[in-house]
């Protein structure tokens, strides 16, 4: 089928009308924000092709308009190379096989309380066989919209068919979620990614933030272009700053980041989705006993994308994960014990330098 690129708007429209609004009006459109977030806003003038021939697309719009079996037909009951489920990995639980994901599907709305959705993607990143999908979910509860921004993460069976996704965003969206998700990847060694695998700025980004001891937030910036912003999944609550008071703040990040990584916590990636222009990685934490006695840290699955201007700077970074709410964890409601999450990905230090652990033999 030929490739079909279409302009953000008429993208929103179309998606709108396959989830039964009326054209240019989303469900409870005309209703009051009572949760909202950045994402949208944030980068509303940021230039992006969203292709609507993808089954990402065709997964969001059938879950917000209720369709499990449409959903699940997406999939096939076993992984196309391995004797393994498909599967839709979610911050609230992993759901296997056909049955388990219509299952997540029939409920998806009910756990956002929700009795209508839409969706408004606002970029997309496909790469090495999967889909990085970025948007926002808009929940109709109680009257009014919940805006929760999403990455939904598609590895693909066919151009058509998917095989695993899974979904990111911050627990405070979700109702009775507590802030803790065990790493979806075990990691082939309890290092940081290979820088090799990164080109340009991803690189000097990644290599600057994992040089242990403790990072170098001036390299760090080195990386971001003068307009670059830092933000797009915080937490529900959290301020909605202007574009300039976020391009402030993301010029002194590295400061933060300069005390505790990687000494105490480094993120290793598991998946790299990049088409040149945005780099999406899902990752993991490799926790050093000093993070968690200095930090409270705990190895946990997230997810971070980085958009490179035309000069080839970054000039956005967008990371989902859970990273200071360690001590909020109920764990009653977590799938392991305290005690073996903070077994997971554990190591006694990093040595020092970037990424110079060396290799088991086997």
């Amino acid at each position: 089928m030929k490739t079909i690129y279409l302009s953000f708007a008429l993208g929103l429209l179309l998606i709108l009308q396959a989830c039964g609004a009326p054209a240019g009006q989303a469900p409870g459109s005309e209703l009051p924000v009572r949760k909202p977030c950045v994402l949208e806003r944030l980068y509303a003038d940021m230039p992006r092709d969203i292709r609507l021939d993808t089954p990402d697309i065709a997964f969001v719009n059938a879950l917000c308009s209720g369709r499990a079996d449409a959903v699940a037909d997406l999939f096939r009951e076993k992984k196309m190379f391995w004797d393994e489920p498909s599967a839709v990995d979610t911050p609230y639980g992993r759901f296997e096989g056909l049955d388990g994901i219509r299952g997540f599907a029939d409920g998806f709305l009910a756990k956002f309380n929700a009795t209508a959705a839409s969706f408004t993607p606002v970029f997309q990143t496909i790469g090495g066989g999967r889909i990085a999908l970025e948007g926002v979910f808009k929940f109709v509860v109680d009257g009014a919209i919940e805006e929760v921004p999403f990455f939904v993460i598609t590895d693909l069976r066919t151009p058509k068919l998917l095989e695993e996704v899974r979904m990111y965003t911050h627990y405070s969206f979700i109702p009775g979620q507590t802030p803790y998700r065990k790493p979806i990847f075990k990691p082939a060694h309890y290092e940081m990614g290979d820088p090799g695998l990164l080109t340009g700025a991803m690189r000097a980004y990644y290599e600057a933030l994992h040089h242990a001891p403790y990072c170098d937030p001036d390299k760090i910036h080195a990386a971001f272009a003068e307009d670059c912003i830092v933000g797009g999944y915080d937490p529900w609550g959290t301020p909605i700053l202007s574009r300039e008071e976020m391009n402030r703040n993301a010029h002194t990040f590295g400061y933060g980041l300069s005390k505790y990584i990687p000494a105490c916590v480094g993120m290793r990636y598991e998946t790299i989705i990049d088409d040149g222009r945005t780099c999406v990685i899902e990752w993991c934490h490799i926790v050093s006993k000093q993070g968690q006695e200095e930090r409270n840290r705990i190895a946990m699955s997230g997810c971070s994308a980085y958009t490179r201007n035309d000069e080839g700077y970054l000039c956005s970074v967008r990371i989902s994960d859970y990273a200071g709410h360690e001590g909020e964890i109920d764990w009653t409601k977590t799938p392991v014990s305290r005690e073996e999450a903070y077994s997971i990905n554990l190591v006694d230090e990093f040595r020092g330098g970037c990424g110079m652990k060396p290799q088991e033999e086997y």
